[in-house]
């Protein structure tokens, strides 16, 4: 008889444990059973004893007989005791009457079904806003951990702003971090933007910001420009897409959406995250900034600008590449190392460099960097090296690593000469290449801003989150052979196989070995074709620069309040627009911009509140003075700026979505965002 392993006798032991709880579970059932039928043989008892007139009916009809087949039916009305039947004498018997269940009137019913009906008609029609994963990620409520704490950006409020107005015919959605629910029924969007004030000031006196514990139930910390001294009226009113391009980019990309997301100043988000400021002691950041513009002339083989093919901050965020936010990630990458201390801004002539590493596991039971290899553009190794690990290595996957002991056996390179050797070499401009570039960073433990990946610009599964291999996308495109050898990758051919697949792109079009964009392109062109080639001129007038320019999409006016200095930052995104603007004083129907300007902050958030519902969109801006954040005054400031969201709640209207935007402050801590929409209780009338 053959032995079982350890594995069957687990499992014959659980079998046993399971067969013998069910035995128990089995007599426990027997028992209730045994005490249930007791129960209700007493109960008969007691019934035959007080009805000894229809003691024979009532043993004839209990639980234990059945009814005599020459019984009839009618009789069944004699047997029901005579307290149910008589209401005077239910006082008798308490137990009956408390079985009793009460009964409606034909009108009383009809009366509440209508109202039920009512009522859910009502509460379907109320929008809804809850946070996905990612806002999740940013909250600030009390029971996440700052240090785990991943912010969202303020592109990511923008988008959902233009949302609520636009519904699907926004450009761009709030679906990666939030959800919106019956946005149509929002009924008007109220922001208050408090320039000087983060997410900081809100957590050390949230005592004192009673108005958002109290109405604004999603709290949640962003990162703003104000980080590296960007602008944060940019940011909220600038929308990367302008109204005589709309028609050129359906041609050329398919869709609006599509074109959405290959364009708009990538660089400039950026910004956000990585330090771009100009050296002013190196001749060569000088002549470079001073030639920038010059430089925008595209290349002979490219057909459009690559950085176009940057991957944008939240698909960095989105394919895990390691960036220098504060937070959660900030713990999380608190030893890697930028790639640079201070970076340019990356052109249509900006250098491209194929970069590819191989790891093997170590002891730490993660992968680290054993070889790394990096291209020019012209294919040519500029750097390549072998790499010992900091840890012993307990697996060298050589089948995929190419790595072996032998190989290694003399190496004394490190990480940090790497990482050296690194920032030497590229320049301030420099755009990473490869497929997956994300784990290659990982391993070197370094960040950078410009990374174009061969992964996400190619696709040819037709679905976002179904990456192709490298060695398929380059025998298919290429028509090439790599990663064919049994000892393992080679990191010179890969690297140099992803900037082949990237410069061929380069020179066809953005949507060329993307079925995703190929797809929405056919799609397009079959809907235009069954259109009249009269297109309405107002069609593609709607998607201009400013966010203003799509609020007032189909008679929807906008208002702008704050202090003079706030409305010149914002007049520059609506100096080059064909929208109707007029001041408050002159402001009527006809009009689709309401500028508002007063002399103080009170009066500004005063005005706000006032034409807060007469406006699909609202905003009002104010700035706190650096007197006001000293720590001797920034109790009462916190006090004012409570009172002011808690006065422009109380004259929004229902279902009118709030958002408070703490832009951050320079160099320190990030910005917050505080968002609810304003609900009416709906009570049940009975």
């Amino acid at each position: 008889m053959k032995v079982p392993t350890q594995k069957q006798r687990q499992r014959i032991e659980k079998k046993r444990k399971k067969m013998a709880a069910l035995l128990e579970i089995t007599k426990l059932n027997d028992k209730d059973r045994k005490a249930k039928a007791l129960g209700l043989k007493q109960s008969n008892e007691s019934c035959e004893h007080t009805n000894n007139v229809n003691s024979d009916k009532i043993a004839a009809r209990s639980p234990s007989r059945k009814r005599p087949c020459s019984e009839s039916l009618d009789d069944s009305t004699d047997i029901i005791p005579n307290e149910l039947n008589n209401p005077e004498n239910s006082n008798e018997n308490p137990e009956l009457q408390a079985n009793k269940k009460p009964r409606l009137a034909a009108e009383e019913y009809q009366k509440l079904k209508q109202e039920l009906r009512e009522r859910k008609k009502v509460l379907k029609n109320i929008p809804r806003f809850r946070l996905k994963a990612v806002g999740e990620n940013a909250s600030l409520n009390s029971n996440i951990n700052h240090e785990n704490r991943i912010p969202i950006f303020l592109a990511d409020v923008q988008h959902l702003l233009m949302y609520s107005l636009l519904g699907h015919n926004s450009p761009y959605s709030p679906a990666r971090w939030c959800q919106l629910e019956k946005f149509n029924r929002i009924s008007h969007t109220v922001v208050l933007v408090v320039e000087g004030l983060s997410w900081y000031h809100f957590s050390s006196n949230e005592s004192t910001f009673t108005h958002i514990t109290n109405h604004l139930e999603h709290r949640l910390e962003m990162v703003t420009p104000a980080a590296h001294g960007g602008s944060v009226v940019e940011e909220i009113a600038a929308v990367p897409l302008t109204g005589t391009q709309s028609r050129a980019l359906i041609r050329q990309f398919g869709s609006l959406e599509a074109a959405m997301q290959r364009t708009g100043d990538l660089v400039k988000l950026l910004k956000v995250i990585f330090p771009m400021h100009p050296q002013l002691g190196d001749n060569n950041v000088k002549k470079s900034t001073k030639n920038m513009k010059v430089k925008q002339k595209l290349p002979s083989d490219d057909k459009f600008s690559r950085t176009q093919l940057l991957l944008s901050p939240w698909q960095l965020v989105e394919e895990n590449y390691p960036l220098p936010l504060r937070g959660g990630l900030a713990n999380r990458y608190k030893d890697y190392v930028l790639t640079k201390e201070s970076y340019l801004e990356a052109t249509s002539n900006s250098p491209m460099f194929g970069l590819d590493c191989e790891m093997c596991k170590t002891t730490t039971g993660y992968l680290e960097l054993t070889r790394i290899s990096i291209v020019d553009e012209k294919l040519n190794i500029i750097y390549e090296s072998l790499v010992k690990p900091e840890n012993e290595i307990t697996d060298y996957l050589t089948r995929f690593s190419g790595i072996t002991e032998e190989m290694l056996s003399n190496v004394s390179t490190s990480l940090s000469d790497v990482q050296q050797a690194i920032k030497k070499l590229l320049p301030a401009d420099a755009i990473l290449v490869g497929q997956s570039l994300n784990a290659d960073l990982h391993s070197l433990k370094m960040m950078h801003p410009y990374i174009i990946d061969t992964s996400v610009i190619f696709n040819i599964t037709g679905d976002r989150y179904r990456k192709s291999k490298l060695k398929t996308l380059v025998r298919e495109f290429l028509d090439e052979r790599i990663q064919e050898n049994k000892s393992g990758h080679c990191s010179t051919e890969d690297s140099q196989a992803s900037m082949k697949l990237a410069q061929l792109k380069l020179a066809n079009s953005v949507e060329f070995g993307d079925a995703v964009l190929i797809g929405r392109r056919e799609l397009e062109v079959t809907l235009q074709n069954r259109k009249s080639d009269n297109l309405d001129s107002s069609d593609t007038r709607q998607y201009g620069v400013s966010i203003f320019k799509h609020v007032t999409k189909e008679k929807k006016t906008a208002a702008i309040v704050g202090t003079d200095v706030a409305l010149n930052e914002y007049s520059k995104y609506l100096k080059t627009t064909s929208l109707s603007i007029m001041d408050d004083a002159h402001f009527n129907k006809n009009d689709q911009v309401r500028l508002v300007m007063t002399e103080t902050n009170e009066k500004a958030v005063d005005r706000a509140s006032q034409i807060a519902m007469e406006h699909a969109l609202t905003i009002c801006h104010v700035k706190i003075s650096e007197e006001q954040l000293l720590e001797s005054h920034l109790e009462k400031t916190c006090r004012h700026v409570n009172k002011w969201m808690e006065k422009i709640w109380h004259h929004m209207a229902v279902n009118g979505l709030a958002c408070v935007v703490f832009s951050g402050t320079n160099n320190a801590a990030n910005g917050a965002c505080f968002l609810n929409i304003k609900r009416e209780f709906v009570p049940l009338r009975v």
